[in-house]
This record gives structure tokens, sequence and C-alpha cells, in this order.
């Protein structure tokens, strides 16, 4: 009984790697769909891999190292395979120029700097009431959304008609990984509106959103929380 408690959390961490890795061949086979889903389950069990290793007391060195390797694929490898998929119809081809690699590639950045942003997570230990720079999660599903809210609606369309829209997407994206913007965290330092009001407007507007937009409105959603974020810099602490 003793080692299901200390380590249902350990598996719900092993789940999402699981669910990530079928989320990573499924965008590579072009089924955007069952990558979604993946990914939502990722979502779900990177939220509860925490809860539950804190309800039962469970939190542990293996743990903490088990939940970054499997963001590492989660939310590391498919925001950088999803740019890749964007920029693979451009070729090698940027602004007339023709360069001597697929500029596909370039979109392996999101991967990279996911990494990075890991790494520094890990070490850094002010991050308990915000994010300093976007969370991987996060960015994910911005990236992705985008991806999937075109293949879908053909929304966007003008980011994914044009290669040089989708480099600068990559690397402002990756910049905002390891980048010292502190972003919104949904936990609460108290019960009181004082302090959570930016957390009671993100709350409130994103669900507006995503009612409006539906499934265009899930970037659309981490656009917003990253401007709510912006203007209550002051408040994050």
């Amino acid at each position: 009984m003793n080692f299901i408690k200390n380590n249902l959390a350990n598996l719900l961490t092993l789940a999402n790697l699981f669910a990530g890795c079928v989320g990573a061949i499924h965008l590579i086979l072009g089924d955007y769909q069952t990558t979604a889903i993946c990914m939502i389950l990722s979502c779900i069990f990177d939220f509860f891999d925490g809860f539950v290793a804190r309800a039962v007391k469970s939190n542990s060195n293996l743990g903490l190292q088990l939940d970054s390797l499997a963001d590492m694929v989660s939310f590391g490898l498919i925001p950088g395979l999803t740019m890749y998929k964007a920029l693979e119809p451009f070729g090698n081809e940027i602004l007339g120029l023709h360069l001597p690699f697929d500029i596909s590639y370039i979109g392996l950045l999101a991967t990279i700097f996911s990494c990075l942003r890991l790494a520094i997570f890990n070490l850094d230990e002010e991050q308990r009431y915000y994010f300093k720079g976007l969370n991987t999660p996060t960015n994910t599903v911005l990236l992705f959304g985008l991806y999937y809210a075109f293949k879908e609606t053909g929304y966007f369309g003008f980011l994914f008609d044009n290669s040089l829209f989708l480099i600068v997407l990559t690397v402002v994206t990756s910049w905002l990984l390891i980048s010292p913007i502190k972003m919104m965290a949904m936990k609460f330092k108290s019960k009181t509106l004082q302090d959570n009001y930016p957390k009671v407007i993100l709350l409130v507007g994103g669900i507006a959103i995503l009612i409006i937009f539906q499934v265009v409105g899930i970037p659309m959603l981490v656009i917003y929380y990253i401007l709510v974020s912006l203007v209550f810099q002051r408040q994050l602490k």
C-alpha cells in the first residue's frame, strides 16, 4: 500500500510522458486531433502529479527529475515538432533566398529553449506564486493551438502562409521561455480578492474567449494570459 502511495504521483508523471510520446508520433503523421487529445491528457497528468505528490506527501528528488524529463517530451519536443511541421512546406527558401538547409529545422529552437527553460526552473526557488518567463505547457498550447486551429478552421492563415512570420514566432516564444518577465501562476496566496484579482480577471476573460471563439480561442487565451501578466507585473510576487 505504501508503495502505491509513494509512487502514484510518479505514475501520473509517466502517463504524461506516454501521452506526450503518442502525441509526438501522431503530430509527425499529421493526425492533429489525436495530438490535441494527447496534449490535453499530458496537461491533466502534469497538473495532478504535483497535486497528488503534495496531498500524500510523496515529494521526492526522483519525482522532480521525472517531471522535467516527461515535460521535455510533452511540452518540449511537441512545440518544436509543431514549428518544424509549420515551416516544412517552405523548404530552404525564405524571402526569395535559398539557404543551404531546410528552414524547418529553425522550428526546433522551441525544443532547445524548452529544455533550457526546464533546467532553469529546477534551479530557481523564487517561482512559487508566479513563473519567470513563459512556462513550457503554456508555450506548447500557444504554438500547437495556433497550428491546430489553422489546420482545422483555416484561421491564422496569414501566419502559416509566411515563413518569416513563423520564424519570428519561434524566436519570440523561445525568448519568452527564458525571459525575466513574470507570468501569472494560478496559485492563491490567500482568499482575499485584493491578492487575487489579476487571476480573477484572467479566469473570467479566459472563459469568455473560449466560449466565443472555441478552438480558435485556445491560442488567443494564451496571448490574453501573457497580456494580463504584463499588465499586472507589480502584483506578481
